[in-house]
């Protein structure tokens, strides 16, 4: 049965529906940025090409691994040309780190980096300072800790900057409907914002989407997901050493605490959680879950070692998702999905390729493969970035922070029915009123950090059963 198009699914233009009314990186690692600013809303006009040599200025705000591989998409792209003229970070090492490396990647095109001592910046402040060398138009890249990413949002907004951020964008409801708002400014000054969930862009994933749609193979009726490999440093902390800011220590091993990343849940598996529900055309609008922590003993992070995570569609569809960090297990990183008349495999073994393909029935033989998007597949990662810049240059409506919002909800639902033992629906995620960094904007090197050790270094961890108002504290 072919389905009409959710609008609250889509690449361009900004939603506020919320989730139940809906009908990087190769590397790892990033730092944070705090500070805050006030909003403007005056339009912006259309201002591509107003550097003298017509191109696009790129300011990098988190200069760790995810956001230094993101400048380097960036400085890629082939529909524009585009020169990185500022770094940000709260560590000196990490600008100098991710400026070597993008010189290294560029090598070929050294004209593309122009980022000089003076436009070297660390420091809380550091993302306003990179903010203000660019001029409206020009793009900044936020590749922080999700939790500052509402308040480098504003700032961009106050600027006329566009936007590219990564993923996920908010871990609880408090900092969903502030970037709802800000959504929404943006959208009144023309800006454009792309989000991090680059298999949308994927463009074997799009003719299968579209296939699905179509009613290739049937109805959905089922479909499942899975993210299990062995551990991420940073998502495994031991003990903070001597002497070291609480603060930094925390930023440096985002991974590792709910109110930075929403966890390895969150920041690990929204893509397999977004990438289903795109191919449902819809969004989960409950949750149920299972998880626990088995060998962290050494560890003193908020994380679980697995989760098994049950949603909810609208039409009592389901998706069971999977996500483990152990040593020693089986690895799968796949999406699949199944129909009435068939099933379609979204993800093979990682983000990319794709290898999409559509399967005559459930058990996915090779021999009943009966379409399959030809390879080799441009990479999404470049995509996205294709796609923003194509959307700039031409002046497109372009605007995924409202879908970015309501992945980042959906997946976040899920986490949180783990982390309590309770069916959790997308109104009580969405309603919640616990809020992981209340202060971010005011974060310091010298704290307190947003969640504390106690007194043998370890940190609040959720218990099934036993936190309660959906908080974690203990």
């Amino acid at each position: 049965m072919k389905r009409p198009p959710a609008t609250e699914i889509r690449t361009a233009g900004a939603s506020l529906a919320l989730p139940h009314d809906a009908g990087r990186r190769r590397f790892l690692q990033s730092a944070g940025i705090a500070g805050g600013a006030t909003l403007a809303a005056m339009p912006v006009p259309h201002v591509f090409g107003q550097t003298p040599d017509d191109q696009i200025q790129v300011a990098l705000v988190g200069c760790g691994g995810r956001g230094t591989g993101a400048a380097n998409d960036a400085l890629a792209v082939t529909n524009a040309r585009l020169k990185l003229v500022a770094l940000a970070d709260v560590k000196a090492s990490h600008v100098e780190r991710s400026l070597k490396a993008l010189v290294n990647e560029n090598q070929a095109s050294p004209e593309k980096i122009d980022v000089p001592p003076e436009r070297q910046f660390t420091g809380f402040d550091a993302y306003k300072k990179a903010m203000d060398v660019l001029n409206p138009g020009d793009i900044v890249i936020f590749a922080t800790p999700l939790a500052f990413r509402w308040v480098h949002f504003q700032y961009a907004i106050d600027r006329g900057l566009n936007v590219f951020m990564e993923k996920p964008v908010i871990a609880d409801g408090p900092s969903a409907k502030r970037m709802l708002a800000l959504s929404e400014k943006a959208d009144a000054k023309n800006l454009k914002c792309g989000v991090g969930l680059m298999v949308r862009h994927c463009r074997g994933r799009q003719e299968l989407h579209q296939r699905i749609q179509d009613g290739e193979i049937g109805d959905l009726i089922m479909m499942r997901a899975y993210r299990m490999h062995g551990p991420i440093a940073s998502a495994f902390s031991t003990r903070k050493p001597e002497g070291e800011s609480e603060v930094l220590w925390q930023i440096e091993r985002f991974h590792s605490f709910i109110w930075a990343s929403g966890g390895c849940f969150s920041d690990f598996y929204i893509h397999q959680i977004d990438e289903t529900s795109w191919m449902k055309n819809d969004w989960p609008i409950k949750a149920q879950a299972l998880g626990g922590r088995h060998f962290r003993d050494d560890y003193v992070d908020q994380n679980f070692d697995s989760y098994a995570v049950e949603y909810t569609y609208p039409d009592g569809t389901k998706l069971f998702f999977d996500g483990r960090c152990m040593k020693g297990c089986k690895n799968d990183m796949s999406s699949t999905v199944h129909g009435s008349k068939g099933s379609a495999v979204v993800s093979t073994s990682g983000h990319t390729p794709g290898k999409v393909k559509i399967f005559n029935g459930q058990n996915q033989d090779r021999r009943d493969v009966k379409w399959a998007f030809p390879q080799p597949e441009t990479s999404p990662y470049r995509l996205e970035w294709i796609d923003l810049v194509d959307a700039i240059i031409n002046d497109k409506p372009y605007n995924e922070v409202p879908r970015g919002v309501q992945a980042s909800l959906v997946t976040s639902m899920g986490r949180m029915a783990a982390h309590t033992g309770r069916e959790i629906t997308i109104e009580q995620m969405r309603d919640c009123t616990h809020e992981f960094a209340p202060d971010v904007a005011n974060l310091s090197v010298d704290g307190p950090a947003p969640v504390m050790p106690d007194a043998e270094g370890r940190y609040p961890v959720p218990m099934p059963g036993v936190t309660r108002d959906f908080e974690y504290e203990v």
